[in-house]
C-alpha cells in the first residue's frame, strides 16, 4: 500500500494537481494499491469535496481511494490563510491512525509546504513505512526569488529548516527537477538518496480528450497564426514579456496571441495589454484539463517562458510542456536554466534571454518556416514525450525506485 500525501492533490473532477491521480491510475493497472490523502480545499480546485459532520471524508474517484481532510477555505494562493491551512492539514494528518485501519508500506510526502514533513515522518515511523520526500518546487527558495521574501523571515526560516530535515531523514528524495541533488549539496547535506521522477501525461487521457467548449472555441480567431499559452498566469511565467512581444509584432495582421488560464497575475497582464493598445491578443478563461488537447489543435505554436532565476538552475518539469509535445506543436521556450526539455527533444526554439526582440525573432523564425519543418518539430516532441514522460513509464520507474531501494515491489512494465 502506497500513501500519497499532498494537500493540493486533486483529480479531473476537482481540478489540479493531477500527478498522484495519474500515478494511482497507473499503479492500479499493475495491482498496486494506493491512497491519496489531500485537503478539502485548494485554490487550484474548481469542485470541492463536501465534508459535512466529520473532519474527513473517504471517497472513490474513478475507482481510486481518496481521503479528504477538512481545512479552512482561503480563496487565493497568496492569501495568508493558506499558511493556516498547512498547519491545520498537518494536525489532521496526526489523527489518521484513529480513522483508518490499513497500513502503508511507503508514504510519499509531496506537499508544497515543507513543514508537513513532520507529520509525514511521524506516520512513517508509526507504521514502520518507508518515507519518500517528493520535491515539486524548491520551497522556500521559490518564495524568496519569485515572492521577494527575505530568507530571515520567520516562516521562510522554518520552511528551510523543514526542508533540510526532510533531506536528512527521508529514505529517498524524489524530485520532478533533474538537478535537485545539486541544491541538496548546497545545503551541506551529502548523505542522501536522490531519484529523478519527472512530470508527464496519462496516455489514455490525452488520447481521448473532451471536445472544446463552444465559448472558448468561438473566441479563438480563425485564419490566424496563433501563438498559444495554456495554464497558470503567475509572476514567474514570463507572460509580461510575451505581451511586450505582441506589441512588437502588431504589424503582422495574421499573427495572434491567445492566453488561456487563470492566476494572480492575469489582471496585471490584461492591464499591460490594454495600456499597449493591443488588438492582437486574446485572454480566455481556464478550461478543464480534459479539453487541453482539443484547444491545442487551434494553436500554430505553443509558448512557455520562465523568469531568469536561480531556482531554474535545478531544472524544470512543467506539465504544459508535455501537453504541448503530445499535441505535436512546435514550442517557443524562453529559458536559461539547466535541463531544457525543448532542446533535448528538438521540438522547438529556445530563447535564452528575457528579451521581447529575441522572442519576436524566434516567433518569426517559426512563422516563416515551411509547414513541413514545423510538423517535423512537433512529431519529435510527441515521440519524446511518449518514450520518456508518459505516466505509464513514470509509474514503472517509480516502482523500480521502490524495488531498488526498499525491495518492496517488483517493477512491472505498464502496458502502453
Amino acid at each position: 500500500m502506497i500513501w500519497f500525501i499532498d494537500d493540493d492533490a486533486g483529480s479531473p473532477f476537482h481540478g489540479m494537481e493531477f500527478r498522484h491521480y495519474y500515478m494511482a491510475k497507473s499503479l492500479k493497472k499493475v495491482d498496486q494499491k494506493s491512497l491519496i490523502i489531500s485537503a478539502s480545499y485548494s485554490h487550484l480546485f474548481y469542485n470541492l469535496p463536501i465534508i459535512k459532520e466529520k473532519s474527513y471524508l473517504f471517497e472513490k474517484i474513478d475507482m481510486l481511494d481518496y481521503l479528504w481532510l477538512k481545512v479552512i477555505d482561503y480563496n487565493r494562493g497568496n492569501n495568508k490563510k493558506r499558511i493556516l491551512k498547512w498547519f491545520q492539514f498537518g494536525l489532521r494528518l496526526l489523527t489518521i491512525p484513529k480513522i483508518i485501519n490499513t497500513k502503508p508500506n511507503v508514504i510519499v510526502c509531496s506537499c508544497n509546504a515543507p513543514i508537513l514533513i513532520f507529520p509525514c515522518y511521524y506516520l512513517a515511523k508509526k507504521y514502520n513505512a518507508k518515507l519518500i520526500f517528493q520535491v515539486k518546487d524548491i520551497w522556500p527558495l521559490t518564495l524568496i526569488e519569485l515572492g521577494g521574501y527575505s530568507k530571515y523571515n520567520p516562516l521562510i526560516y522554518l520552511m528551510q529548516k523543514s526542508v533540510n530535515f526532510a533531506f536528512r531523514n527521508a529514505d529517498i528524495i524524489v524530485s520532478l527537477l533533474p538537478h535537485l541533488d545539486k541544491y541538496i549539496k548546497e545545503q551541506n547535506i551529502n548523505n542522501f538518496s536522490f531519484e529523478y521522477l519527472p512530470n508527464g501525461i496519462l496516455l489514455k487521457e490525452v488520447q481521448n480528450p473532451l471536445p472544446l467548449n463552444n465559448q472558448t472555441k468561438t473566441n479563438i480567431p480563425s485564419n490566424k497564426f496563433i501563438i498559444g499559452y495554456t495554464g497558470a498566469m503567475g509572476v514567474g511565467d514570463g507572460l509580461d514579456i510575451l505581451i511586450e512581444t505582441a506589441y512588437l509584432l502588431k504589424a503582422y495582421k495574421d499573427i495572434h496571441f491567445v492566453l488561456i488560464g487563470k492566476g494572480a497575475y492575469k489582471q496585471n497582464l490584461k492591464h499591460l495589454a490594454k495600456d499597449l493598445n493591443l488588438t492582437n491578443i486574446t485572454f480566455l478563461d481556464a478550461i478543464p484539463k480534459r479539453e487541453i488537447q482539443s484547444v491545442l489543435k487551434y494553436f500554430s505554436i505553443c509558448y512557455i517562458g520562465w523568469k531568469k532565476q536561480k531556482i531554474y538552475d535545478y531544472g524544470i518539469s512543467a506539465n504544459k510542456i508535455f501537453d504541448y509535445m503530445y499535441a505535436k506543436k512546435p514550442i517557443l521556450h524562453v529559458y536559461s536554466g539547466r535541463g531544457d526539455l525543448v532542446s533535448n527533444a528538438k521540438c522547438g526554439i529556445t530563447v535564452t534571454k528575457q528579451s521581447d526582440k529575441l522572442i519576436a525573432k524566434g516567433i518569426l523564425k517559426l512563422y516563416n518556416m515551411p509547414e513541413e519543418k514545423r510538423r517535423e518539430m512537433g512529431n519529435r516532441g510527441a515521440i519524446f514525450v511518449k518514450n520518456n514522460h508518459s505516466y505509464e513509464v513514470i509509474t514503472d520507474n517509480f516502482l523500480a525506485i521502490c524495488q531498488k531501494n526498499f525491495s518492496l515491489f517488483q517493477s512491472t512494465q505498464v502496458a502502453l
